[in-house]
């Protein structure tokens, strides 16, 4: 081949290499399939709207397809009960619940949910566990368990009674057949209440067909989110807990198997969770007791409710005796409780 004729094979080639490059359609590069995950809160659907999906949907949207995490709501895969096993067998990836309700088998598992007097507003919950060693004492219990990680604990609301019947005195508790937590049940029992256990679904109608007389589950901000509000009259004042302590957790393999960038993702969002509870629990608890129309609001009087104060020292000493993990938690209760009455105005009142 001729030099000359060479040259003009070579520059037609590539002018066809050229104009083919330039006229291919764009082909989007093959991603890896997202991870997937499930988790299930202890919430029902309507509160499971605020407490959680908020900060899912964020995490879903900045993961960018990279994780999906799909939300399901109170008994829906599995009874709440059951949610300590059914995560720690990989059924499900992670769980929003309190440590008492899911029946974690850890000996702090008691302080999780409405500890008697443990807290008085939700700021204590993010206190005690970040500057008073609470965090600590939680991955050093559940470091203990195969297969689950503790990741968060926040703050929800205070736990109230909302009934049928008014209560103005410690003897109007007596007999009422109430829908609370395992261990502020096991508290209340003390006063004549009768603590019941029905799934979160049931209990609306429970109220209505009197099988139940009450709820001590929430503050009013949840009565009137899920419906409670609607099927009781009554909602008392007095408070045996400031604050629900509530936590995540996972599966330790799921969570292991996450890159850092998606771990460090999902803390935010737990995080965000957290705050957004703050506010909207504290802002809806003041409006709904000063403009809510649908609950009337009683009160046992302060020298009489000092009794349940009392008596929750004796329950407090109680549990310190079950291990010496919690004599630690207690202890720190004890001391934390005493920082605050010294403090005064505005973290304690009395």
């Amino acid at each position: 081949m001729k030099k000359r004729d060479f040259l003009k094979t070579a520059g037609a080639g590539a002018a066809a290499v050229a104009a083919t490059a330039v006229n291919a359609p764009y082909v989007k590069a093959q991603t890896k399939t997202p991870i997937k995950w499930r988790l299930q809160t202890y919430a029902g659907g309507p509160l499971a709207e605020h407490v959680i999906k908020p900060s899912i949907d964020s995490f879903n949207k900045i993961a960018n397809g990279e994780m999906v995490i799909e939300l399901y709501t109170a008994d829906q895969l599995v009874p709440t009960g059951e949610l300590f096993r059914a995560m720690q067998k990989g059924t499900i990836d992670a769980v929003q619940s309190d440590d008492d309700s899911i029946a974690a088998p850890v000996d702090i598992s008691v302080f999780g949910g409405y500890f008697p007097f443990a807290t008085r507003y939700s700021l204590d919950v993010p206190v005690l566990f970040n500057q008073y060693g609470l965090r600590e004492i939680w991955e050093e219990a559940y470091g203990e368990v195969e297969g689950v990680t503790w990741l968060s604990a926040g703050a929800w609301d205070p736990c109230h009674f909302n009934t049928v019947e008014p209560i103005r005195s410690l003897a109007d508790l007596k007999g009422k057949r109430v829908f609370t937590f395992p261990t502020a049940g096991k508290f209340l029992s003390r006063f004549g209440v009768v603590p019941v256990t029905l799934p979160w679904e049931d209990i609306e109608v429970a109220v209505q067909t009197g099988e139940l007389d009450g709820i001590a589950w929430s503050g009013i901000t949840e009565d009137y989110t899920v419906g409670w509000a609607d099927v009781t009259n009554y909602f008392l004042t007095n408070n045996i807990s400031g604050a629900w302590c509530g936590s995540y957790f996972a599966n330790s393999n799921s969570w292991n198997s996450l890159p850092a960038h998606l771990q460090e993702l999902f803390r935010v969002c737990m995080d965000s969770s957290h705050y957004y509870r703050q506010h909207w629990y504290w802002g809806g608890e003041a409006h709904l007791r000063t403009k809510g129309t649908k609950l009337k609001l009683t009160s046992i009087p302060d020298n009489e409710w000092e009794k349940v104060e009392e008596e929750a020292k004796k329950f407090w000493d109680e549990i310190a005796k079950t291990s010496p993990r919690a004599a630690k938690v207690i202890a720190i209760f004890k001391e934390y409780a005493a920082v605050m009455a010294k403090a005064g105005r505005p973290y304690r009142y009395a």
